[in-house]
């Protein structure tokens, strides 16, 4: 019986008519039915309000979310094997890291990539996780410095512009986008106002927040509801910032101004920069369509790793396969014993960190033709054997690594990885999970290993360039083991490349409990030996420098700001040098 809006109603517009045509058409009549005569008009026009905005907010609208949904849901139901008749296979790629003979060669030309280069910050979570209450990409990536995840990721990115266009003898703009949620935009937005976007030109920056999807109850992909009048919604995944860049047209403006690669990075990862840079120029060089930045994976580890899927008929595709589905995978197909160790001690297939190098071009055609929607996935967690009741509603949702998905076989899909202490270092955990893992061996991935990766990426580039270094014992402060020390920081004004922080750094000694921050076009660093803390803003450090230096404190609870507290430790200065 079609439903009667004058019983509800006194007047009502035509855009509340289709919202409520549209959910008697995809099957939610469940909404209207509950709704009693002559009440709660105002919420009810509002219900109708959200049905139209979730309309339009998706590609093809809520018919083609309802209907992508029933069959998602019912292959979950029937336990269909998604790579059924697929055979695994190890990538094509490159393994890096500092010694590697190519590596500084690479790193100079990715420099130059760079100046060409649009970056993408995936950053919609809060840091709750962490025991944070704002959003995680204004904490301290270090406390020595104080600078936030996003001030360093700004200065890094500001550094290629500067730098490309100096190597290449033109101006360059290098752009970056945002993704947000609801949960942080507000912030993210005003965080940039507040601080002028960090030296980066508001024109050059693109915040495109990501929105929710419907949560569903059922096999039927009924809607759940918040409350009467409101539908509950839920995240669909990072997979959204290729709809967002679409959308917006940020893709299409970026290859008119003469953009050629992609960049994806998360929120939390500190040291991924130091990979850019290498994995930029193996794109080029091996005419990758998409270049995944991967580490060497543990086998059994709880991350994905990159796959080559030959298939039945011939094609194949290189794509992130998920861990919980590598080891039946890999046991049913090529390896009995499933995901297991080879020769090297790790994984055959590198591990995936969500950091990605796409190929602007042919990017942009896929978006073009998909609207940039990725293929969608559905995980419920059923209450019973039968598969028909759900424990909590679920809904649709997409992975930004996924976009392979949308490629033929003749799209050229590789991999660049690197050690992990070189570029991968995830802040995520509060002190007593990172506690946890640290006793079983795991990265704590928390702010004080966090920080501590800092110090040591910067300590082995140092190394690299012919630095003695006298390096700390590990400590454990909470329940987390690391290495305090020498605390290096290098800004990207001092140095971008191994073969930069050559040209400026030689005759460098530091002592274990030695604190160096390295920063300025003009600085050079000339047979220092340094015992204590020095921070070089500009000129040039030499000879020997000996103060009292700082030390790391164990924090009792209430002491320190959340932004420290989550550490478990502050940097308490007794003594330093500055110069310049």
């Amino acid at each position: 019986m079609p439903f009667d809006s004058s019983a509800h109603f006194h007047h009502i517009s035509e855009d509340h008519s289709q919202a409520i045509q549209l959910l008697e058409n995809i099957g939610q009549q469940h909404i209207l039915e509950a709704w009693i005569p002559d009440e709660a008009e105002a919420e009810k026009l509002a219900l109708l309000d959200q049905v139209n905005a979730l309309n339009q907010q998706y590609p093809g609208g809520l018919e083609t979310y309802c209907a992508n949904a029933r069959r998602l849901l019912e292959s979950s139901r029937r336990g269909d094997n998604p790579y059924e008749g697929c055979t695994p296979t190890v990538p094509a790629g490159e393994s890096l890291d500092l010694d590697h003979p190519d590596f500084e060669s690479l790193e100079d030309r990715g420099l130059e990539l760079a100046g060409s280069t649009g970056f993408v910050l995936v950053a919609g979570g809060l840091g709750e996780r962490l025991g944070y209450g704002g959003i995680k990409i204004e904490l301290p990536l270090e406390t020595v410095t104080e600078r936030s995840f996003i001030e360093s990721y700004i200065q890094t990115i500001l550094a290629y512009q500067k730098k490309a266009s100096s190597a290449l003898g033109k101006e360059l703009t290098v752009p970056l986008a945002i993704m947000t949620s609801g949960d942080t935009h507000d912030r993210t937005v005003s965080l940039l106002e507040n601080n002028g976007y960090f030296g980066m030109k508001e024109e050059q920056l693109t915040i495109m927040k990501q929105e929710k999807v419907p949560s569903l109850v059922d096999n039927e992909a009924r809607f759940s509801m918040a409350t009467p009048y409101e539908i509950e919604t839920k995240p669909h995944g990072h997979g959204d910032v290729h709809v967002l860049l679409h959308q917006t047209g940020t893709a299409r403006r970026w290859l008119d101004m003469g953009i050629r690669y992609l960049l994806f990075f998360q929120d939390t990862n500190g040291i991924v920069f130091n990979a850019v840079a290498p994995a930029l120029a193996v794109s080029e060089k091996n005419e990758f369509e998409v270049n995944s930045i991967t580490v060497p994976r543990r086998a059994g580890e709880a991350a994905g790793g990159i796959v080559k899927l030959e298939k039945d008929d011939g094609s194949s595709l290189t794509i992130n396969v998920e861990y919980n589905q590598l080891d039946p995978l890999l046991r049913a197909t090529v390896n009995p014993e499933g995901d297991v160790a080879d020769a090297t001690g790790y994984s055959p297939y590198p591990g995936n960190i969500n950091v990605l190098i796409f190929e602007l071009a042919p990017y942009l055609k896929n978006l073009d033709a998909s609207g940039g929607m990725i293929p969608e996935f559905v995980n419920p967690k059923y209450a019973d054997q039968e598969k028909t009741q759900f424990k909590k509603p679920t809904r649709l949702e997409c992975m930004m690594q996924d976009y392979p998905k949308l490629l033929g076989s003749e799209a050229k899909v590789g991999f660049t990885s690197f050690p992990r202490d070189l570029c991968f270092s995830a802040v995520k955990n509060n002190i007593v999970d990172a506690a946890a893992k640290s006793s079983s061996n795991l990265p704590a991935e928390s702010g004080s290993s966090g920080e501590a990766d800092v110090y040591a990426i910067f300590r082995r580039k140092l190394e690299a360039v012919g630095a003695q270094i006298e390096t700390a014992e590990d400590i454990t402060v909470q329940g987390v083991q690391f290495c305090p020390g020498p605390k290096v920081v290098i800004e990207p004004d001092f140095a971008m490349t191994l073969s930069e922080l050559r040209a400026k750094v030689s005759g460098l000694k530091l002592s274990k409990g030695s604190t160096l921050v390295l920063r300025g076009e003009q600085s050079t660093v000339k047979d220092l030996n340094l015992e204590g803390r020095l921070i070089l803003n500009t000129g040039c450090a030499t000879g020997s420098v000996e103060n009292k230096g700082d030390q790391l404190v164990e924090l009792q609870e209430g002491e320190a700001s959340e932004a420290i507290a989550i550490r478990g430790f502050r940097v308490e200065v007794l003594g330093a040098d500055e110069l310049g």
